[in-house]
């Protein structure tokens, strides 16, 4: 197999995941770093040993011109996503491109339909879905393990800085300068628990939702929100419950709970690890492996291997960013709902964790689950 010569775009902040995982594929002798676009040139020091000196540019069109790839890597701010990846197919060069794809629908479907008039390949990074428990989840509802399926919730009580809401112009922000940014808790960080739950319960696509209730609130002092809920009605008949915080009192791992009418499977989709519980049998747990989804569409280019994550199977996904873009700001928390952990520089929520775990159990929005702090939650059809 020949090596494809790849260019990343925004190396620095989760980029540097990236040029780690290049680094690795470099190793098995499938990929090669041609070129690094970003605004300000790497030093030495960030460009990890092994994979030379690639070329860089603050002209993404022009790097990839001079460096012929085949591939690019996109993991810049959200809303450069869609002209990035457009510049890329133009010329013909397949792009994997990190999650969320766009920061509204319309942008999303200006991407997708600009790769598909172009011919190219598009891997969205949601890096969840290449997780062999997927489909070995699939297969278990198949099968009737836990019998009929009646619902998906899922669950992210995480932590985060207020120094993280600085790292970059963008962070924490709705908008940015009249341009849509929509980074908030759902859409960004745990947006891979929306994107699993969603895909598990067959309702990947953007036909697939019927309505979104939304409850949308902040204690930091952000523009975006920090600990939300969501609630998808699908056109399978169930509905897709999401609930989420970066202000968790005790951060613990995400997972994507499937309600059946004899048992449950629980993901936690960071370790590919399930756990199957269902009537009249012991609990049974399960760890997998996982495709890498640069590696997925490198084998895609050369051995006709299938897309694992397509623009169309995030169409879902972009109907919650749109849902969440179009809701009105998020609500401040009451000063007496969140505290501040000195030590830790952060915002913590009291019962928080207990709310998050509920609505994944219950399918409930905080509202419903007696948060004296929820506001109405918004209804989008």
């Amino acid at each position: 197999m020949s090596t494809v010569d790849i260019v990343l775009a925004g190396a620095r902040g989760h980029g540097r995941w990236h040029l780690d995982n290049i680094r690795r594929l470099q190793d098995k002798g499938i990929v090669r770093l041609a070129g690094v676009c970003e605004l300000t040139p790497l030093g030495a020091d960030e460009i990890p040993d092994g994979l030379g000196t690639p070329e860089q540019s603050a002209d993404f069109g022009a790097l990839l011109d001079s460096t012929g790839a085949r591939i690019a890597v996109i993991c810049t701010p959200i809303p450069t996503h869609t002209d990035l990846a457009l510049t890329a197919a133009g010329k013909g060069v397949h792009v994997l491109l990190e999650k969320p794809p766009a920061p509204s629908y319309a942008e999303y479907r200006r991407m997708a339909d600009g790769i598909a008039a172009a011919g190219v390949a598009c891997q969205i990074g949601f890096q969840s879905l290449g997780s062999h428990a997927v489909p070995a989840i699939r297969e278990m509802i198949a099968e009737g393990a836990v019998g009929e399926i009646v619902g998906i919730g899922g669950a992210g009580a995480w932590a985060r800085a207020e120094s993280y809401y600085r790292r970059a112009p963008w962070a924490g922000k709705r908008r940015l300068n009249g341009i849509d940014v929509i980074d908030g808790v759902l859409t960004n960080p745990l947006a891979h628990a929306v994107a699993t739950g969603l895909a598990l319960n067959g309702s990947s696509r953007a036909e697939d939702v019927t309505g979104v209730e939304l409850e949308l609130l902040r204690a930091n002092d952000i523009e975006s929100d920090d600990t939300s809920c969501v609630r998808v009605a699908t056109a399978q008949g169930r509905q897709v419950t999401v609930a989420a915080t970066l202000c968790a009192e005790h951060p613990g791992e995400p997972y994507v709970l499937i309600h059946g009418t004899h048992g449950r499977i629980t993901f936690w989709y960071k370790q590919d690890r399930v756990l199957l519980q269902r009537a009249d049998h012991g609990p049974e747990e399960y760890e997998y492996g996982r495709t890498d989804l640069l590696e997925n569409l490198v084998e895609h280019l050369t051995d006709g291997e299938d897309l694992l994550v397509t623009p169309d199977a995030t169409g879902a996904f972009m109907k919650v960013v749109e849902a969440i873009r179009l809701a009105p700001d998020p609500a401040p928390l009451p000063a007496t709902a969140w505290q501040p952990l000195p030590d830790e520089e952060r915002r913590v929520v009291p019962g928080i964790d207990a709310l998050v775990a509920a609505a994944a159990d219950t399918l409930a929005l905080y509202s419903e689950l007696g948060a004296g702090w929820a506001p109405p939650k918004e209804v989008s059809t």
